[in-house]
């Protein structure tokens, strides 16, 4: 990713000003840099790297809290180089206390990620629409969220700030928790998981002018889908739809392999996939090419 986009600005100013704007900022998941350059090519202004398709991309296995900080890291820093968009990336827990925010905060900076994204469970977290939740308390979570913002060089990095506390201990300790975040100096907050639509509006009314929130729009998760027109009326300024691409990778490969197993060869898929010629320029091909004439010396 560029340092500085083609107006002068930062990735991560750019996000502060996408996320003050006057409809929510909508952002993608990525696992991967391919998943993400199709993003971008898609016309979305910023990407989110999913720590839930981080986890099955590189080691086939569910979001339970199975990967190390170094290797979400390494993931973002390799979205961030895909693509000129803002990345936010999810950070868990910050893996371990305030003193393991302070040098995670310190990684994903390095790694030239927009905005991060801390969570209130006890490590080893779980996806946040999965049962069986624990939470640290308020208070130590507040100081790993003060620790964040101490550690952050960059003023602009965005410190969103995640409770998970609906599933629980309830609604209004999760709105309370994000209060505390909010004092505790985090940018954003994101509630996860409210389960009726009721419950989004009750915590949308409550934190109206606290700091921006996160729509977590989980494909297939535990909150109610709804249109974008009714999280824009709720005052949500960042809508994140973490694991479609995933999901809809996953039934695009199993789609073709079952064509293989059946007939072979994979001449009855090819229809429904780029071509090569399609998937090497969408990759970038024919730059490599300039920059090899360019730098070929003939």
């Amino acid at each position: 990713m560029a340092e500085f986009l083609s107006n002068g600005r930062t990735p991560r100013a750019r996000l502060r000003e996408l996320m003050a704007g006057p409809a929510p900022l909508v952002a993608p998941g990525a696992y991967d840099a391919l998943s993400a350059r199709l993003i971008e090519q898609a016309g979305f202004d910023a990407v989110y790297m999913t720590g839930f398709g981080t986890t099955a991309s590189l080691i086939g296995r569910p979001d339970v809290g199975l990967l190390s900080g170094a290797e979400m890291v390494d993931n973002a820093r390799r979205i961030v180089s895909a693509v000129d968009v803002p990345v936010i990336a999810d950070a868990d827990t910050g893996y371990g206390n305030a003193l393991n925010v302070v040098r995670t905060v310190q990684l994903y900076e390095q790694a030239g990620v927009a905005g991060i994204q801390l969570e209130d469970q006890v490590m080893p977290k779980k996806c946040g629409h999965m049962s069986g939740k624990l939470l640290i308390p308020a208070d130590e979570m507040a100081g790993k969220l003060r620790a964040a913002v101490e550690a952050r060089r960059d003023p602009d990095l965005l410190i969103i700030a995640r409770t998970d506390a609906v599933a629980v201990t309830g609604t209004d300790d999760a709105i309370a928790r994000a209060r505390a975040f909010a004092d505790a100096g985090a940018d954003v907050l994101f509630v996860e998981a409210p389960t009726s639509e009721a419950d989004i509006e009750h915590v949308a009314t409550e934190l109206r002018g606290v700091a921006p929130l996160v729509f977590n729009w989980a494909e297939g998760g535990k909150t109610p889908p709804m249109s974008l027109e009714r999280i824009a009326e709720l005052g949500f300024s960042l809508v994140i739809y973490p694991i479609g691409t995933l999901l809809a990778a996953t039934a695009g490969i199993r789609s073709l392999l079952d064509t293989l197993k059946r007939d072979g060869v994979p001449t009855a898929a090819l229809d429904a996939v780029p071509t090569f010629a399609e998937f090497t320029d969408l990759v970038g091909l024919p730059e490599v090419q300039r920059l090899e004439q360019r730098f070929s010396g003939a």
